[in-house]
């Protein structure tokens, strides 16, 4: 799939990515319930931010992956002032389709798990259909 031999996009690659809870981070300041916990938008991002990072130096000059599909069981609660850790192991590879298998993890227990499906695509012809569509 890659023009980088070195790299190559394999099943098994993974990426990390973590962020300690906040209040911006919660599900009453993002509109998503009206509680003061991690919220589910800040966990897909998360899970979207280690997929990405499995990615970083392995995709040919001029391309990029975009979030396409996301399946993902928001398991516990995490409070703020706690740490959250996401993993992302790349599962599949078909043609430019990649889908993830991903996972997060508190200070105390799994919060999240699912799967997420990126695509490659070339980065300067999606940014101009991107402005196209914007008038």
């Amino acid at each position: 799939m890659s023009d980088n031999p070195a790299s190559p996009l394999t099943p098994g690659l993974t990426g990390q990515a973590s962020v300690t809870v906040t209040g911006d981070l919660t599900a009453a300041a993002l509109g998503s319930g009206n509680v003061g916990v991690f919220s589910t938008p800040a966990l897909i991002a998360l899970m979207e931010g280690a997929a990405v990072s499995a990615l970083e130096g392995r995709l040919p000059e001029g391309q990029t992956t975009v979030g396409t599909r996301l399946d993902v069981r928001h398991l516990a609660a995490t409070p703020v002032g706690m740490t959250v850790r996401a993993v992302a192991t790349l599962t599949e590879v078909d043609g430019r389709r990649l889908v993830f298998a991903v996972e997060a993890n508190d200070d105390a227990e799994q919060v999240g798990a699912g799967t997420h499906e990126r695509f490659v695509v070339d980065r300067a012809r999606f940014e101009a259909r991107v402005a196209a569509k914007g008038g």
